[in-house]
């Protein structure tokens, strides 16, 4: 009974010895001011639109939200205004997430513009000032979701979001988008010939955004900058050495600005040419694993393929609504974040619900514990070795 005991004992020692050794410093041992350094062991956690299933998307609110929920990476799509100013949003047209529609004095704004080969009609960004864009209210976009806080938030412009990211208590990400420049520097001017690109990279390195994936610099102020338009990524790549994602949309649609397929940008021999200029590619998740009747088929080597020219993979979109869940994951979202990341193995997540993959994350990681949660395992530890003690004596 002794030796068992002895045994035991020693076990549990060996345990509070490892267990006092955390992957970081925590706060009472920090000998100096620093933030909570971005987690990099395991994939990234990318609050898509801020925390647009709960709040509506691209506002200050649903970021801060995000940023509550532990997100690593805050996610936005950067459009201009007319007078050039960068904001966050996400359609090219008010129509579908503002209160444009009860302003009767922009009645006479509605436009019809041709963008990627279609016409569309609707109110749109660039026949607005800032000053105009802000006298608007965002509403949540899905129907199914809450609706709460529609009407109570404005459009928010780029150094809005970067300042949210900067004044987190941690080090949070960003994850911006250069969303539909081919149409933006048609329509939008700016001093000395100037283009969306510049404009947006400008923004970045007046923030101190810059360095290569995962340098000193770069974990200082993490950032991905992303983009459907390949060009747009390249031009970029010779004015920031910042990372970048190629997106890419569904079998059906090409690219933005090359007009290029989903099979040529796929392929083989483009992942060669592409991965001198960005670091990964961001697939909408189907085109990973196809379904058919909203059930998962057999997954492609799309990932696999990717992996090999060590080019990173960051679906989207994840969301906890019952429709948006695929029949195989039994309407439950943790089961679908399982099926990502153990058997298909991405690097990081699009999703509607930072606080559900944050949650899931947290209970399956066994390298995941923050600085509280390390604090709390001591104390756990330490009680159950005077229980132990107690009882031996």
């Amino acid at each position: 009974m002794t030796s068992v005991r002895t045994v035991s004992s020693i076990l549990l020692l060996l345990l509070v010895e490892c267990a006092a050794r955390p992957f970081y410093p925590l706060p009472s041992r920090r000998n100096d001011r620093s933030k909570q350094p971005l987690q990099t062991f395991r994939p990234y956690n990318i609050a898509h639109r801020g925390s647009c299933g709960e709040f509506p998307e691209e506002t200050a609110s649903a970021y801060k939200r995000a940023i509550e929920e532990d997100a690593d990476f805050i996610e936005t799509d950067i459009l201009a205004s007319k007078d050039g100013i960068l904001i966050c949003f996400h359609d090219l047209t008010l129509d579908a997430t503002t209160d444009i529609a009860q302003h009767k004095k922009f009645e006479s704004r509605k436009r019809t513009y041709e963008v990627q080969g279609k016409n569309i009609t609707g109110y749109f960004t660039i026949d607005f000032t800032l000053e105009e864009l802000k006298s608007l209210r965002v509403n949540q976009r899905s129907p199914f979701r809450d609706q709460q806080y529609n009407g109570k938030f404005s459009i928010i412009i780029f150094e809005d979001f970067i300042s949210i990211a900067l004044g987190a208590p941690r080090v949070v990400g960003i994850y911006p988008e250069i969303k539909n420049p081919v149409f933006i520097n048609q329509h939008v001017k700016w001093p000395i010939g100037k283009k969306f690109e510049d404009k947006f990279v400008d923004t970045l390195k007046k923030y101190g955004y810059k360095g290569t994936y995962l340098s000193k610099q770069w974990l200082k102020q993490p950032a991905f900058i992303q983009s459907f338009a390949p060009t747009s990524l390249i031009y970029i790549s010779h004015l920031t050495d910042l990372p970048k994602i190629l997106l890419i949309d569904d079998a059906t649609t090409p690219t933005q600005d090359t007009n290029q397929s989903y099979w040529e940008i796929t392929s083989n021999s483009y992942f060669d040419f592409i991965k001198d200029y960005v670091v990964g590619i961001g697939p909408w998740k189907d085109s990973i694993v196809p379904a058919s009747n909203n059930y998962l088929q057999t997954p492609t080597d799309l990932v696999t393929r990717s992996h090999a020219y060590n080019l990173q993979v960051h679906p989207f979109i994840f969301q906890n609504d019952n429709m948006s869940l695929h029949f195989n994951f039994s309407q439950d979202p943790y089961n679908e974040y399982e099926y990502w990341i153990k058997k298909i193995g991405v690097d990081g997540l699009f999703t509607d619900f930072t606080g559900s993959l944050h949650h899931y994350q947290e209970w399956t990681n066994p390298f995941s514990m923050g600085e509280e949660s390390a604090s709390k395992l001591l104390d756990k530890i330490a009680y159950m070795i005077s229980k132990f003690r107690n009882s031996y004596n």
